[in-house]
């Protein structure tokens, strides 16, 4: 799915205003009709306390108010502006009026509580995406009271206050929605951690802007769906073997981390590789080949740590880094692997870590062949590439980086952030919160590897890969909680994942 800045947005509001075509009424009717849909579906049995603004975001609301009290709601509805109200605003008031004429309330110059009951849900209509700068008197004082209400909040499109894009002050009045319902598209401040607080759950809704419109206009953001990542599969041929899915290479572990190398080997076998080769430490023979029979396993010279490896040609992808250990002599080794190996790789761990204790003059990230693909979690992000002031500004230090250097950046977490050398950058829609434990990532690793390793493009492994992880968590969840999920659970769960997206 396309994820378009909001200025891009209103354009496909018009482009579908003049191609379906519509008048905007009209499609701010449709809009308000899924929005009130939607709602009822939530909240079938609550009142209802809706504030309303002066633009079209308010229009939406007024005529989401006129169609609960059509269904016999009990709504209150008020009205808060300080002079002229957009057209499609001032036609949704008089619509509502003409039907309701004693529900509305207009607030224009002292913004005073509402007495609402206990089941109300507030519905926040002031403003949309449009809004240029911080929120003010009657506005301010009515978000004040919205967040300090202690009732469910529903945000319309997004809360108000909150930009699509860049939010540089979080301390300026936002309204804090459990629930936000955005039309047609996600914004982009939707991703961000700290906007989380304001933002709550969100879900898009269907309001049939034109498909033509959405394929014509180009962007540069997307949001992972299944349809696109089943497209890219390949499908596996009945005289094949092992040979024809390829050869990974994982470079992992050190004493008392063989963990790291088994979650990764295990994942990267579900993921459909032909072969996988274990690169340790020789104390770690044992419990690799006990714990991933189906691996190959090859011994350091080096008891406890990774100082060497053999002839690199027979491989037909390479991963390195999970749970190798930062002694001087790994990272000697990592540093002479960099600088001699020449074809695309997974670096992932302590390999990003050593690269950012060598970071001086990016003298490392210069040799990382082309369209390698790093997987940092955030904070060996920062490492790596320095602190950013927002979630927003490190979006745009992924994008300058992933063209400057021609690579690929997996930046783990909600939402996982995949960079692409063009510049586009995809969030994932799979995963949950129970997958924040340790050894997920090394997961991640070996699924990606593997996808390499069966000649999917750079590109192609990264997003499959990432969305895959996601959604075999996911999967997994159903027979855990939160609390109990565990990596092993995640790889246990990818061929379940590679069913449910061809399904």
């Amino acid at each position: 799915m396309k994820i378009f800045p909001t200025s891009l947005i209103r354009e496909l509001d018009e482009y579908t205003i003049q191609h379906e075509p519509i008048v905007s009424i009209d499609l701010m009717e449709r809009a308000a009709c899924s929005l009130c849909n939607k709602i009822l579906e939530y909240f079938r049995f609550s009142s209802f306390c809706i504030l309303a603004g002066p633009g079209n975001n308010g229009g939406d609301a007024l005529a989401l108010s006129r169609m609960l009290l059509e269904k016999n709601y009990s709504v209150k509805v008020f009205l808060l502006h300080t002079g002229n109200l957009s057209a499609d605003c001032q036609q949704n008031k008089e619509r509502l009026i003409k039907k309701f004429p004693d529900c509305l309330q207009e607030i224009t110059s002292l913004f005073s509580p509402p007495d609402v009951s206990e089941n109300t849900i507030i519905i926040d209509g002031l403003f949309g995406s449009g809004l240029s700068r911080p929120l003010s008197g009657i506005y301010a004082k009515a978000v004040q009271w919205i967040n300090a209400s202690g009732k469910t909040v529903i945000a319309i499109d997004i809360p108000s206050g909150l930009a699509g894009e860049e939010n540089r002050d979080l301390s300026k009045p936002i309204v804090r929605a459990n629930y936000t319902f955005s039309f047609q598209f996600p914004k982009l401040s939707f991703f961000f951690p700290e906007n989380e607080p304001f933002v709550g759950k969100w879900e898009i809704l269907d309001i049939g802007i034109h498909p033509d419109g959405i394929a014509q206009t180009e962007t540069n953001y997307y949001f992972l769906e299944k349809s696109e990542i089943k497209n890219l599969l390949h499908e596996r041929k009945k005289f094949s073997h092992k040979g024809t899915y390829g050869h990974l290479l994982i470079i992992a572990g050190s004493k008392g981390m063989a963990g790291a190398a088994v979650l990764a080997s295990k994942a990267a076998l579900r993921s459909g590789v032909g072969l996988v080769t274990m690169h340790g430490p020789a104390c770690n023979r044992i419990i690799l080949q006990t714990k991933v029979p189906e691996a190959l396993f090859e011994s350091d010279k080096n008891e406890n740590w990774i100082t060497q490896i053999s002839d690199l040609k027979k491989f037909n992808s390479l991963v390195i880094g999970p749970g190798i250990g930062l002694q001087q002599e790994v990272i000697d080794f990592v540093k002479d692997f960099i600088v001699h190996v020449n074809k695309p790789c997974v670096f992932d761990a302590d390999v990003l870590n050593i690269i950012s204790i060598n970071k001086k003059n990016n003298e490392l990230l210069l040799f990382i062949p082309y369209k390698s693909i790093l997987t940092p979690h955030p904070k060996e992000f920062e490492r790596l590439f320095g602190r950013d002031e927002n979630s927003f500004d490190r979006m745009l230090k992924i994008q300058r980086l992933t063209k400057e250097l021609k690579i690929i950046i997996v930046l783990k977490g909600a939402y996982t952030i995949i960079g692409m050398p063009d510049g586009n950058i995809f969030f994932n829609s799979t995963g949950n919160n129970g997958m924040a434990t340790g050894g997920t990532g090394d997961v991640l690793t070996g699924i990606i590897g593997s996808l390499l390793a069966q000649n999917y493009t750079s590109e192609e492994a990264a997003i499959i890969g990432v969305y895959l992880h996601g959604l075999a968590g996911d999967l997994a969840l159903a027979d855990q909680s939160p609390e109990s999920l565990i990596a092993g659970d995640v790889v246990e769960s990818i061929g379940k994942a590679f069913q449910a997206i061809r399904e």
